[in-house]
């Protein structure tokens, strides 16, 4: 991230608007801002100067029209600059620029729907401006989805809100003039963008659902007011500020649904589709962004289709904890952990354990650097007590403010051995790839299995030769037999001996 693009003093300077509606079209006709934080900047004052001009209802809407489309041009050119590089917690300038786009949004959606109390049934661009409402408040949630980020208050009901207005009026089929969906695949794409635990997803993951429910929101399946608990089925309470609910959640029983929808045929898209993607068919063959064909583009279709198909149930009750434990992240730092315990050359940190159960725990930060650890990355953890490092994946992050940082992580096994992988190259010889043996666990996991950075192998790579250097130098010559786990960072694989060696 540059300094050019994200200036936190630039957002201390008050850009002076011109007076009056007429200052205010002059400036929409101006050129756009190189900086989005400076476009934000400007756009925020814009919306203040319009609070403060007395304007009659169309030149209101033909304002609001104007700084809808520069709101979104400077959003969308500020998403890659941002996600650049994005850690947790989020940078203080960082989230003072995000926070500052969404109070602009904010903004934008109330004066929005402020022009529909004047008259709905009369107004010139119902179907646009109800529109412009619902994508607005998409946007801002979905912002809150990339820094991990719990969505201001209010912001859930005044989206059920707004799509409950749109089919009172009938205008949520409608499609207005310039856009490709309607108002109800707009709502629906935020929907289930909510519904697949944004905190489990990095922000690249949070774009890729996001671009993927733009094309594939219309495979959900509405369902009468009173559905049964199954799989794959959510609720919504247009009177509750919260996201839709699955029918299983205790508390999903809303007194008056707004929706019931199911998921089950899109998880039949998703598991169809990545069966095409393993066939070797390109995403694009497919109508689905390039990262789907990564890793982490698998990995998050595969959790998706197993979430919503088959949930399963929780198997062990948490318990409240306020333990300390110290963290390490990153395969580099846990092979090192590993390999040479305390004397290791890693940075570590102090973590609180808030709550744990036999498979994992949920902690929160103390104190230390959180560098490079993101959701679906690997961590060793430790309590006093212990001698070994466990091994976790991190499952999902919640950071309200920069100071703030919360995890889950589950527990993939008490201890690793660490090896090198040798990989023979076409350009380069043989690499040497750092990974983690892990250990069978008896009643959970039969066999071994091997941690490696993502995207590391070929999808056709199934044996293996691993060297590891303990009080002997051993070389193992495995077979990868399946792909436990995807995620941006790593890949876990399912190992056995190899009966046919090298």
């Amino acid at each position: 991230m540059t300094e050019t693009a994200f200036n936190a003093a630039g957002m201390d300077r008050d850009v002076a608007p011109q007076s009056g509606m007429q200052g205010i079209l002059q400036w929409l006709e101006s050129p756009i801002a190189q900086q989005p934080v400076a476009e934000i900047t400007s756009l925020r004052s814009q919306m203040t100067a319009l609070h403060e001009t007395a304007a009659t209802p169309p030149q209101r809407a033909r304002a609001l029209d104007g700084l809808y489309t520069r709101c979104v041009a400077a959003v969308s050119s500020m998403l890659p600059t941002l996600l650049g590089d994005l850690t947790l917690p989020v940078p203080y300038r960082t989230r003072r620029v995000v926070e500052s786009t969404l109070d602009l949004l904010q903004m934008l959606a109330d004066d929005l729907l402020a022009t529909l109390q004047e008259g709905p049934t009369a107004h010139p661009s119902l179907e646009s401006t109800l529109w412009q409402s619902v994508h607005v408040l998409a946007q801002q949630l979905m912002i809150c989805h990339l820094i991990a980020s719990p969505a201001p208050a209010g912001t859930w009901q005044r989206l059920h809100e707004t799509y409950v207005t749109a089919r009172r009026l009938h205008v949520h089929l409608a499609v207005p003039k310039g856009r490709a969906r309607s108002l109800r695949e707009v709502y629906h794409s935020a929907i289930l963008l909510g519904c697949a635990q944004p905190a489990s997803l990095t922000p690249r993951e949070v774009l890729f659902l996001a671009t993927y429910f733009e094309h594939f929101a219309d495979q959900i399946e509405l369902l009468p007011p009173a559905p049964t608990a199954d799989p794959g089925t959510f609720l919504i309470d247009p009177a509750r500020d919260l996201p839709a609910l699955s029918s299983l959640h205790k508390a999903a029983r809303p007194a008056t649904p707004l929706d019931c929808f199911s998921c089950l045929r899109l998880c039949l898209l998703l598991k169809a589709q990545m069966a095409q993607l393993d066939a070797g068919i390109s995403p694009t063959a497919l109508k689905l962004p390039d990262f789907a064909g990564t890793s982490a583009g698998r990995g998050v279709l595969g959790r998706l289709a197993a979430r919503w198909g088959d949930p399963g149930k929780r198997r062990f009750l948490r318990r409240r904890q306020s333990q300390r434990m110290i963290l390490g992240a990153g395969i580099d730092g846990l092979w090192e952990l590993s390999k040479n315990g305390e004397s290791a050359q890693v940075e570590l940190s102090d973590w609180m354990i808030t709550n744990e159960s036999p498979d994992g725990y949920a902690v929160m930060h103390v104190s230390g650097e959180t560098v490079a650890l993101s959701v679906g990355d690997v961590a060793a953890v430790r309590t006093g007590a212990e001698q070994n490092w466990q091994i976790c994946l991190v499952r999902w992050a919640v950071s309200e403010n920069p100071e703030h940082l919360e995890l889950g992580l589950q527990i993939l096994a008490p201890k690793a051995v660490p090896a090198i992988l040798a990989q023979p190259s076409a350009t380069s010889g043989t690499e040497h790839l750092r990974v983690l043996i892990l250990p069978e666990i008896p009643k959970l996991r039969s066999g071994q299995s091997l941690v490696v950075a993502a995207d590391a192998l070929p999808k056709d790579r199934k044996r293996l030769l691993l060297v590891i250097d303990g009080e002997n130098v051993v070389v193992r010559e495995v077979n990868s037999t399946c792909v436990d786990e995807q995620t941006g960072s790593v890949e876990i694989l399912s190992i056995e001996p190899d009966p046919n060696p090298f």
